[in-house]
């Protein structure tokens, strides 16, 4: 390793299939990285950090980030992704990145989101927690409208259904300050329709997101305790007359995985279906648990919704 710092190594990967290690010390002295990727360690930087100003590109897995890192800040002025997955202590992690393009975080609960996403140039944002918040986990707070306040170059957000609770645990307006016109590709990922909480936060995105071109809806019920609502509210609110009082006029393409066949759920297809006039394609991919007759009684229903494209075409698999 001390041989690697001396000769200008540019890309380096160490992990460990078996155990945690010590991240070794000298991984800090090479200065020239751009791209970093680390697996199994124990992240502990000298006191005196000068940080890696060339790094571009920072993966992290399964990384414990010790208490004693005593407030160090690492300097990484030239970042432009970072990917933290399955770490552990995150809000020790202390960085500067103030370049960052592209936040992938998942399974990371304590991570400190709120100096990460600060960075005026993010255009893709993955947010994951598969799994709900802890009231133990250090946890910074935030709210929908005040992250994508920061968000004005944001192309691509993918959300998890545990994280966007967080973000909507207060009241979410109809429509932000401003809209977020930058965004092109929505994912939501077990993000429950049947909650009408959750649905206002969705329907919130949607109306504040006129170049959308692309909406994902996935489920993959990752906690195995899961909660089930009472339909009726976010029923009655998607029966409403201005549940969503705008067209999804750049709106092309719709992607809804393992569809349960609630009734919010196949009244939110009849209400994208009403307000998308560019509409070229709906993939609804049914849930496994599903029967031959509960799956034909939802392709029934969803034929007989109106459609604003002429040329949108619906495709089902299960």
């Amino acid at each position: 390793m001390m041989l690697l710092s001396r000769n200008g190594v540019r890309e380096l990967i160490l992990t460990d299939s078996n155990q945690r290690y010590e991240l070794p010390s000298y991984v800090f002295s090479c200065l020239e990285l751009t791209k970093l990727k680390l697996r199994n360690c124990f992240f502990k930087p000298p006191l005196k950090v000068e940080g890696f100003l060339n790094l571009n590109d920072l993966e992290l897995w399964n990384i414990d980030f010790r208490a004693n890192l005593c407030g160090t800040q690492i300097n990484l002025p030239q970042l432009k992704k970072l990917s933290m997955s399955w770490c552990t202590n995150v809000y020790n992690f202390n960085i500067n990145a103030t370049k960052l393009q592209a936040l992938i975080v998942i399974r990371c609960p304590d991570a400190m989101l709120l100096r990460l996403l600060q960075s005026p140039y993010l255009t893709l944002i993955c947010v994951s927690f598969q799994k709900p918040i802890e009231d133990n986990v250090q946890v910074e707070k935030t709210t929908l409208p005040i992250m994508l306040s920061n968000l004005r170059k944001i192309v691509v957000l993918y959300l998890d259904g545990f994280f966007f609770k967080a973000l909507i645990a207060e009241k979410i307006p109809k429509w932000l300050p401003h809209p977020v016109n930058s965004l092109k590709r929505l994912f939501f990922v077990d993000v429950k329709l049947d909650d009408l909480d959750q649905l206002h936060g969705a329907l919130c995105l949607l109306r504040n997101s006129p170049k959308l071109e692309s909406l994902s809806v996935m489920s993959f019920n990752m906690n195995p305790q899961a909660i089930y609502y009472d339909v009726e509210p976010a029923s009655n609110h998607l029966e409403s007359p201005n549940c969503l009082d705008c067209r999804l006029h750049r709106l092309q393409t719709v992607k809804i995985e393992c569809l349960e066949g609630s009734k919010p759920e196949l009244l939110f297809i009849k209400l994208l279906l009403a307000h998308s006039p560019s509409l070229q394609k709906f993939t609804i991919t049914t849930s496994r648990a599903l029967n031959a007759k509960k799956i034909i009684d939802i392709c029934k229903d969803v034929m007989r919704f109106p459609r604003a494209s002429r040329k949108a075409e619906v495709i089902y698999s299960s």
